[in-house]
């Protein structure tokens, strides 16, 4: 059979293809099946709200607009070393009888009243009201400013808040143990009894009923203002 050049190189090239092609088809088809990468996730950010910048001017329900407006003014004055979320407003200027203790979410202003007893060297007569302030070792005085929430610990009082003074007008209040603790004294019951609650010794005494609620809405950092304004 007579075979032209041309077929005969032809037919050379299309083996030699096949030979070498042989060995890297199969290789090709024994790779796994790789899928494409898939992009990554953003991570879920918190969702709960950011506390604001600058918090409303406006007096939550129960708060007196002054006192409030002297609160904000003290969260401004004291910095970012306070949390600006949540804090305390205590009215002294009302007496023991009423709702005096003011927890406030200043993100979504709202405003829950506690019952907190005074020291006894603020109402010698145990009359129910505030009459004066000390921030002297030994005087068993409540005393005003603005307070930074501690750590906890357990006293005397059961599970008690360490504060420190902020200002010069209850500088002291850590050297005194001005504290906040709960006090069966400060139960609504004393007021149905007796017309006021029990006096402390300066510290921010509230009910036991209600101390554990005070510490999971104040925590650690933030402020409780107190304050006996006209």
């Amino acid at each position: 059979m007579n075979y032209s050049r041309r077929n005969i190189l032809l037919a050379g090239g299309a083996i030699a293809g096949s030979t070498l092609l042989g060995p890297l088809a199969d290789k090709l088809s024994a790779e796994p099946n790789v899928p494409a990468p898939v992009p990554a996730r953003p991570i879920a950010r918190d969702d709960a709200p950011a506390a604001p910048s600058t918090p409303s001017a406006r007096a939550p329900d129960g708060i007196r607009p002054a006192l409030f407006a002297a609160a904000l003014a003290a969260l401004e004055r004291h910095g970012p070393a306070v949390k600006r979320d949540r804090m305390a407003i205590v009215d002294f200027a009302a007496a023991s009888s009423q709702p005096r203790f003011h927890l406030v979410d200043l993100a979504g202003g709202r405003n829950l009243p506690l019952l907190v007893s005074h020291g006894s060297g603020s109402d010698p007569d145990h009359c129910g009201w505030v009459e004066r302030f000390s921030n002297q070792p030994g005087s068993n005085a409540s005393c005003e400013g603005a307070f930074l929430t501690g750590d906890y610990y357990v006293g005397k009082h059961g599970r008690s808040q360490r504060l420190t003074g902020l200002d010069p007008t209850n500088s002291n209040a850590l050297a005194r143990a001005i504290v906040v603790h709960g006090a069966w004294y400060a139960e609504p019951d004393m007021i149905r009894g007796h017309g006021k609650l029990g006096r402390s010794q300066g510290c921010f005494a509230v009910g036991d009923s209600r101390i554990q609620q005070l510490f999971d809405h104040l925590g650690e950092g933030r402020m409780i203002y107190a304050a006996k304004l006209a």
